[in-house]
C-alpha cells in the first residue's frame, strides 16, 4: 500500500490522500478497534463531524474532529453524505457546504468499517475501552490492572506506547494492542509493544517511555511529546528515550504552561536564531556547532554573545545548556504542525 501511494501520488497528486483514507481504515479495522474510533477517524480525516445510527434507533453516536462525543442535536441529513453501512445500519458526515474531494471514500470506507465491527456482534471490548483506560490519567491502578489483563498484558513487564496520527505512513507495523485515543491533538492511533520490541516504522510517529503496564498513561503522555517532536522527513520517528528524561518531564508540565514557557520567542526575530540553538543543544562545544553550521567559531561566539543578552543568562555554561535545550523543546511542541493533515498529494 505506501509503495502505491508513493506512485500514485506522482502520476495523480489528487489521489494520494484516498488512499491514505483506504490505509488507515485497513489499520483500524485489523486493530479491530471500536465504533467511537472508527468515528473518529473519519471526522478527522474529513474535518467534519461523523455519525452512526441504527436505524431501529437504539443507538447512535457523533463524533467531532477532535475525537470527543457530540451530543447536541444533529443538523439536517444531506442525502449525497449519508451511506447505509447495512440493513439497520447508516453513517454519515456533517457538512453545510460542497462535500470535500475526499468525502466519498471516507463514507465509503467508514461504512465497510462499521459493517465489519457490528458483524461480528457486542464486544467487551467495545464497551470497556480497555486501552483508553490505560492511557487515561484518571484511570484507578484497579481500573488500569484490570484492563492491562484484558488486553493480555502482564503485570511485571514493561510496555512502550507507540503514538501516530491517522494518517501515518507505516512502513512496518508494530504487533499489540491497538486503538484510536482521543486527544486535546485530536484523534491519534495509540498501539502498546513490549519495551524491547520487533524494529518498525512509520511518519510522523512517537514512541513513549518503557513503564509497567498499570503506568502506561505516562508511557502514553510521553509518545505524544515525542510524535509532536517529529520533523519528517529528517526526523519521521523520535523515541523518548533519545531525551533522556527531559520529555517525561515535559509531559508532566501542565499544557496551559507550555506557551508562557517558551523563552526562545525573545530570540526567533534573528534569522539564525533556531538553527544555532539546535546546533548548540546537540553538539558539545562551540567550535562543533561552528562546524555543523558551516561558520567561523568567532560567528557563532557573536551569536551566543547575542542569545546570552536575549535570555538573559549564559547558554554556554551551567545550568545554562540544560535551560536553553528545554526552551528550544518547549518552542518546537509550542509550534509543532506534525499532526495537521497533509494536503492532498503530499507523501
Amino acid at each position: 500500500m505506501q509503495e502505491l501511494l508513493g506512485r500514485i501520488s506522482r502520476l495523480d497528486p489528487s489521489s494520494s490522500l484516498g488512499l491514505r483514507v483506504i490505509a488507515c481504515f485497513d489499520e483500524l479495522i485489523v486493530g479491530n478497534v471500536n465504533t467511537r474510533a472508527l468515528l473518529a477517524a473519519a471526522a478527522a480525516l474529513a474535518g467534519c463531524t461523523a455519525g452512526f445510527r441504527q436505524v431501529d434507533g437504539r443507538r447512535a453516536m457523533r463524533v467531532t474532529p477532535k475525537g470527543q462525543i457530540d451530543e447536541t442535536a444533529a443538523p439536517p441529513q444531506r442525502d449525497d453524505l449519508v451511506v447505509r453501512a447495512g440493513e439497520d445500519l447508516i453513517v454519515w458526515l456533517e457538512r453545510a457546504e460542497t462535500p470535500g474531494a475526499n468525502d466519498a471514500i471516507i463514507l465509503e470506507r467508514l461504512a465497510l468499517s462499521i459493517r465489519i465491527r457490528h458483524g461480528r456482534g457486542p464486544r467487551g471490548l467495545d464497551d470497556r475501552r480497555h486501552l483508553g483506560v490505560l492511557t487515561d490519567r484518571v484511570s484507578s491502578p484497579e481500573d488500569r490492572l484490570d484492563a492491562a489483563g484484558s488486553l493480555g498484558l502482564v503485570a511485571s513487564r514493561s510496555y512502550r506506547v507507540v503514538a501516530a496520527p491517522l494518517f501515518a505512513v507505516w512502513e512496518a507495523r508494530p504487533a499489540g494492542p491497538e486503538d484510536v485515543i482521543a486527544t486535546r491533538f485530536g484523534p491519534i492511533h495509540a498501539v502498546v509493544v513490549p519495551e524491547h520490541h520487533e524494529p518498525f516504522r512509520a511518519s510522523p510517529c512517537g514512541l513513549g517511555v518503557a513503564v509497567p503496564a498499570s503506568d502506561l498513561d505516562r508511557s502514553f503522555r510521553s509518545a505524544l511529546v515525542a510524535l509532536r517532536l517529529c520533523d519528517p522527513p529528517r526526523e519521521p520517528l523520535v523515541a523518548a528515550d533519545a531525551y533522556g528524561g527531559l520529555i517525561d518531564l515535559l509531559a508532566e508540565v501542565d499544557e496551559a504552561q507550555h506557551a508562557y514557557a517558551d523563552t526562545l520567542s525573545v530570540v526567533v526575530e534573528h534569522s539564525w536564531a533556531l538553527e544555532t540553538v539546535a546546533a548548540l543543544v546537540t553538539t558539545q562545544t562551540v567550535r562543533e556547532a561552528a562546524r555543523m553550521l558551516n561558520i567561523h567559531h568567532s560567528t557563532l561566539q557573536a551569536r551566543c554573545d547575542t542569545l546570552k543578552a536575549n535570555l538573559g543568562y549564559d547558554p554556554l555554561h551551567g545550568f545554562g545548556r540544560t535551560r536553553l535545550g528545554t526552551a528550544f523543546l518547549l518552542h518546537r511542541l509550542n509550534r509543532s504542525n506534525v499532526l495537521d493533515m497533509p494536503a492532498p498529494g503530499s507523501t
